[in-house]
C-alpha cells in the first residue's frame, strides 16, 4: 500500500488530534432531543488563544502591588487590546488547518478585536473538522440548544485556541417570558439551603428563583432602631456599619470618583423603597435616585414586585447609595424582561472587543428574537458604557456550572479592566462549602444533589484571581457593636473554599500556605481540592445578617453576602475619594495591596461555613476560606492607600 506525502500528513494530524473540551453529563433541565441533519448549517465561532496571557499576573501586579514603582498607572484600553491580541503565529496556524480541512479562506472572518475566526460550516463539516457529533438539546420549558458533548483538535492547533462554540457550554438564556410561572416554583426560603436549581445556573442570574440573591426575614417595626447603635446585634443600619469598620459619611463627591452597581432583570429597585430608607436613614437623598445605565434593553421595571424581584436592587442601592452620599452610584442595569442577560453581556458592554466573543448559542442576543412585552428591539450593546472605578455584583454563578475556558476568558476580562484601573467586588455565596442552592456535587454522577453530602461547589467568578471575593459576617448574638465578629451563621453561610480552576495566585501563595500549615482541615481530595495550588476564597469580608431594608413598602431583615459586597464596594470608593483628593490614582485591583496589609482587617476567628453535610471550614486566625483576612478597619486601610504614590 502507497502513501502520497499528503495523505499521510493528513493520517499523522489525525492520529494527533486531541480532546479540548469535554462534558460528561447535562445540566439540570436539558436533555437529548435528536440528531442534527448533517446539512444545516451552524455560525461556527474560534476564540482564538490570546497573546502574553502567561504575563498577565505580572502586567496586573505591576501596577497594583504595594511595593512596584508603577503602582497605580493604569493601563489605557488601547495598550491593553494590543498586549493581549492573539499574535500572527495563532492566526496563520488557525487558519491553515481551516483551510486545509476543506474550509474556504473567503470563508473564514476575523472580528474587529482580532480575537475571534468566523465562519458558517455545514454540519457535516462541522463533525469531520472537530471529530464529534453535534445533537440538538431541550430545555424544560421547550427552548432547544446546540452542543456536542465533546470535540478534538490537532494537537499543533489545540494550543491557539481557547475554545468553540458551538460547543460544550450549556448557559444558553432562557427568556422569563416563557419560564413556569413564578406561582409553580418553590417559594423564597431563610434557610441557610434553598430550593434546589430548575436549571444552569447561568441561564437566569436575575430570576427571582436564583440561589445567589438574598435571604428575607421577617418584616419589621423600626420604631426605635433607627441609628441606635445598642440595637446593631438585631438590626443593622447604615449607622451600624460605620461603627463596625470605623468609616465615616460620605462628604465629597469627587467627579473623578464613581461606584457602580450591577442588576440583572428581571431584578429592580422601586423608587418608593428607596424613599422610605432615605427618609428614615439619610433624609436628604429622599427622591434621589441612582444614574442609570440601561444595557440591552435594561430597566428597572416594575411590572412584578415581591422580594424576588426587589429584595436584591433595594437591598444593594438603599446602602450602598447611603453610605458614600454624596457620591452619585451608576446602576448598571442589564438585559430586557424576556431574555434577560449574563455577566458577559455586561462585560460586552465595557469592552466592545469583548463582545466579539458572544456566542448566539450561549449568551443573549438582540434585537431579542422572541419579541413580546418588554423585549429590547435594539443592537446588542457592544462597548459605548464606561466602567466605574468601583464595580459591585452581588450575583454569582457555581464553579462547577460553566467549563474552564468559558470561565478563563471572562476572568481574564476583569485582568484587563482592572489594568485600567476598575476594582471588581463579588459576593462569595450564602451556602458555606456548598454551591447556590445549596447544592453540592454528587462524586459519581457529578450532578448537583439536594446538599446533604458531596463534593464542595465553589463560586465563580469568586474563584477568579482577580477579582476581589466578599465572604459575610455577623455581629455575635447579644454582643455590643464593638466586640469582634464572628462567620455568618444566621440563615446564611459564607461562601468560600477552592477553586478547580484557577491556580493560586502569587499574591494570596503565602496566606493559603499559612492556612493548610496551622489549620489543615479535616477532609480529603473527595471533598475539595486539596491540591494547595489553586485559589482559595473568599478575599475579606463584611456583615452580611439582620439588614434592615425597605422592600414592597415594608421593612424586612435580610441576609447574604448580597449585603456584605457592596458595603466593601462602599468602603473601597471612600477610599478612592481620598486618594482622589491628595491628587493619587484611584485604588484599582486591591487583592495585592490587602494581602501585603493583613492587619488593616479585623481578623475573625469564630464561626465556619458548613455545607455538604459537613461542618465546612472554620474561622482561623489569619486568611480563611470563610471570612478572608477579615473585616475592615478603615483607618488602618486609609493610611495604607494614602501612603501608596
Amino acid at each position: 500500500m502507497h502513501f502520497t506525502l499528503l495523505s499521510l500528513g493528513a493520517l499523522v494530524a489525525s492520529s494527533l488530534a486531541v480532546v479540548h473540551e469535554k462534558r460528561d453529563v447535562l445540566p439540570p433541565g436539558w436533555k437529548y432531543h435528536d440528531k442534527l441533519r448533517s446539512s444545516e448549517v451552524l455560525p461556527m465561532k474560534i476564540a482564538l488563544t490570546q497573546s502574553n496571557l502567561d504575563q498577565a499576573e505580572d502586567f496586573l501586579l505591576d501596577v497594583s502591588h504595594p511595593e512596584s514603582p508603577n503602582y497605580g498607572k493604569h493601563w489605557t484600553h488601547e495598550d491593553i487590546a494590543n498586549k493581549f491580541a492573539p499574535s500572527t503565529e495563532t492566526v496563520d496556524t488557525v487558519k491553515s488547518w481551516l483551510v486545509s480541512s476543506g474550509i474556504a479562506p473567503e470563508r473564514i472572518s476575523k472580528s474587529q478585536s482580532l480575537g475571534w475566526l468566523k465562519f458558517d460550516a455545514t454540519v457535516a463539516e462541522a463533525e469531520g473538522l472537530l471529530k464529534t457529533e453535534y445533537h440538538l438539546y431541550m430545555h424544560e420549558i421547550g427552548k432547544p440548544h446546540v452542543a456536542c458533548s465533546g470535540y478534538h483538535l490537532p494537537e499543533h492547533v489545540a494550543p491557539h485556541i481557547d475554545f468553540i462554540t458551538p460547543g460544550v457550554n450549556f448557559d444558553t438564556k432562557v427568556p422569563h417570558a416563557v419560564a413556569k410561572p413564578v406561582e409553580k416554583r418553590a417559594p423564597s426560603t431563610t434557610a441557610a439551603a434553598g430550593p434546589p436549581v430548575k436549571t444552569h445556573a447561568a441561564l437566569g442570574i436575575g430570576s427571582p428563583n436564583s440561589g445567589s440573591l438574598p435571604k428575607k426575614g421577617t418584616n419589621i417595626d423600626i420604631k426605635g432602631i433607627i441609628d441606635q447603635l445598642q440595637n446593631c446585634n438585631k438590626f443593622i443600619t447604615p449607622n451600624c456599619l460605620r461603627a463596625l469598620y470605623l468609616f465615616p459619611p460620605g462628604l465629597t463627591a469627587n467627579p473623578k470618583n464613581s461606584y457602580g452597581i450591577v442588576e440583572y432583570t428581571p431584578q429592580a429597585y422601586l423608587q418608593g423603597d428607596l424613599d422610605l430608607f432615605f427618609a428614615n436613614f439619610s433624609k436628604n437623598q429622599v427622591q434621589r435616585t441612582p444614574t442609570l445605565d440601561s444595557i440591552d434593553g435594561g430597566i428597572p421595571q416594575t411590572t412584578n414586585q415581591g422580594f424576588g424581584y426587589n429584595g436584591e436592587s433595594d437591598l444593594d442601592l438603599e446602602y450602598a447609595m447611603t453610605l458614600i452620599n454624596p457620591q452619585k452610584t451608576t446602576l448598571y442595569q442589564v438585559g430586557d424582561q424576556v431574555e434577560g442577560a449574563s455577566f458577559n453581556d455586561f462585560l460586552d458592554a465595557l469592552d466592545g472587543s469583548y463582545c466579539a466573543g458572544d456566542d448566539p448559542f450561549q449568551d443573549a442576543t438582540y434585537p431579542d428574537p422572541f419579541g413580546g412585552p418588554g423585549a429590547y428591539e435594539g443592537p446588542k450593546n457592544c462597548g459605548g458604557f464606561s466602567a466605574t472605578k468601583v464595580i459591585s455584583t452581588s450575583y454569582g454563578y457555581n464553579e462547577a456550572d460553566l467549563t474552564a475556558a468559558y470561565e478563563r476568558r471572562q476572568c481574564n476580562e476583569y485582568m484587563k479592566l482592572g489594568l485600567a484601573g476598575t476594582t471588581f467586588v463579588f459576593s462569595s455565596g450564602d451556602n458555606g462549602v456548598a454551591g447556590n442552592g445549596g447544592q453540592c456535587i454528587d462524586p459519581v454522577t457529578k450532578q448537583y444533589n439536594n446538599g446533604s453530602s458531596g463534593i464542595f461547589n465553589p463560586a465563580f467568578p469568586s474563584t477568579c484571581p482577580y477579582i476581589t471575593s466578599i465572604g459575610a459576617t455577623q455581629i455575635v448574638p447579644g454582643a455590643s457593636v464593638t466586640a469582634p465578629e464572628e462567620a455568618c451563621e444566621t440563615v446564611i453561610f459564607s461562601g468560600g473554599g477552592f477553586s478547580n480552576v484557577f491556580p493560586l495566585p502569587g499574591y494570596q501563595a503565602a496566606a493559603v500556605k499559612s492556612f493548610f500549615a496551622n489549620h489543615p482541615p479535616p477532609y480529603g481530595a473527595d471533598r475539595f481540592n486539596n491540591s494547595q495550588q489553586t485559589r482559595g476564597f473568599p478575599d475579606i469580608s463584611a456583615n452580611g445578617a439582620n439588614y434592615v431594608v425597605a422592600i414592597d413598602g415594608v421593612f424586612s431583615l435580610v441576609y447574604g453576602t448580597s449585603a456584605s459586597a457592596p458595603v466593601v464596594g462602599s468602603i473601597f470608593t471612600l477610599l478612592n475619594e481620598a486618594r482622589l483628593a491628595a491628587g493619587k490614582s484611584t485604588i484599582g485591583f486591591v487583592n495585592p495591596t490587602l494581602y501585603a496589609n493583613p492587619g488593616d482587617f479585623n481578623d475573625i476567628t469564630m464561626g465556619g461555613n458548613r455545607g455538604c453535610g459537613t461542618p465546612g471550614f472554620q474561622s482561623v486566625s489569619g486568611w480563611d476560606p470563610v471570612t478572608g483576612l477579615g473585616t475592615p478597619n478603615f483607618p488602618k486601610l486609609l493610611a495604607t492607600y494614602l501612603k501608596l504614590p
